[in-house]
């Protein structure tokens, strides 16, 4: 029987420790949950220790981000599967048998998530994964059921398993020696597109990924950084750069400078809906990645045959959704 360790990794989580946890190991019997601690200043490890003495705890003696974070525990399990899941994130019953049984049977697959919704409007999908990760040509990510701020109500037109890009960070199951064979997440990211970053390198050593909506959980979103947070926007946006830089074959690189171009006049965008703060973080950005430029390039995957992102070469979301104002996954497929 497959071995699977289900990891949330935790920052200052107490408030949905106690809140979900139990949840979580009342809907996944048999399977050993694992509480890794990110250098957390609450009460997190004390509440663990009284509260749930089954549940493993890896103590991280300081906050190494969600990357950093994980391959840092991961390094310390070993099973078939990981389950990489956030403390925000409310299970349903059976909700892992599912992914389990795909998995077990689709060798070809390194990784699937369930359907994500919002746990604060359950009808809703939500922001990070919905039902299934995809990107454009020019390295945006949107989902089924999620196309940048907008999300679709959940009236079970996504409910058929599909082929994705990439699987959320929020809640996805991985086969651990895939995990380890590209050596987990690229902490250099430290928070926020990491799992896309990875999903790209598995896709360019000849794994698939998919979205398994029979599995269904609830996620809460922005736990630990809140998106309306300036540092968010800059994380996003430089690690946006660093990915494309890693994983884009040598042919299609001049989309970067164009990609940075677009990146700021979607700056103006955000000075205006939320702040000076978030325009100067995506000038940061940029200039950040443009300092780690030679060490990212070290990086590039190797591949001969690099995996094509969008859905055709000059495929752009950003075009499809604030220019021909298409908001539905749809629409836009």
């Amino acid at each position: 029987m497959a071995t699977v360790a289900i990891v949330i990794l935790n920052f200052n989580g107490l408030h949905f420790l106690k809140k979900y946890l139990q949840i979580l190991v009342d809907t996944s019997p048999g399977h050993q949950v694992i509480v890794a601690d990110n250098g957390s200043k609450d009460l997190s490890i004390a509440y663990l220790r009284k509260e749930h003495p089954a549940v493993r705890i890896i103590e991280i003696k300081q906050n190494l981000g969600f990357a950093g974070g994980y391959n840092f525990a991961l390094k310390e399990v070993n099973t078939d599967y990981f389950v990489i899941i956030n403390s925000d994130v409310q299970t349903t019953d059976h909700w892992l048998d599912p992914l389990v049984a795909f998995l077990e049977t689709n060798p070809n697959y390194s990784a699937v998530q369930p359907k994500i919704l919002n746990a604060q409007n359950p009808n809703q999908f939500e922001y990070a994964g919905a039902a299934g990760g995809f990107i454009d040509a020019w390295g945006y990510p949107y989902c089924r059921g999620r196309i940048f701020d907008f999300s679709e109500n959940d009236l079970q037109q996504y409910d058929t398993p599909v082929d994705v890009f990439w699987t959320s960070g929020a809640c996805m199951l991985i086969r651990a020696d895939d995990f380890k064979a590209q050596n987990g997440f690229d902490t250099d990211f430290f928070a926020h597109m990491e799992e896309i970053d990875l999903c790209w390198r598995l896709a360019q050593s000849g794994k698939k990924l998919k979205c398994i909506p029979a599995s269904k959980v609830y996620h809460v979103g922005g736990g630990t950084l809140s998106k309306n947070n300036p540092h968010k926007t800059y994380l996003n946006y430089r690690n946006g750069l660093i990915m494309l830089l890693k994983n884009l074959p040598t042919s299609a690189l001049i989309k970067i400078p164009i990609r940075m171009i677009v990146d700021v006049l979607s700056g103006l965008f955000f000075w205006r809906k939320l702040g000076f703060a978030h325009f100067k973080s995506i000038l940061k950005a940029e200039w950040m990645f443009l300092l780690s430029f030679r060490q990212t390039w070290s990086k590039r995957v190797t591949s001969k045959d690099k995996v094509a992102i969008g859905k055709s070469a000059l495929h752009s979301v950003v075009f499809d959704h604030f220019v021909r104002g298409k908001k539905n996954y749809k629409e836009i497929d």
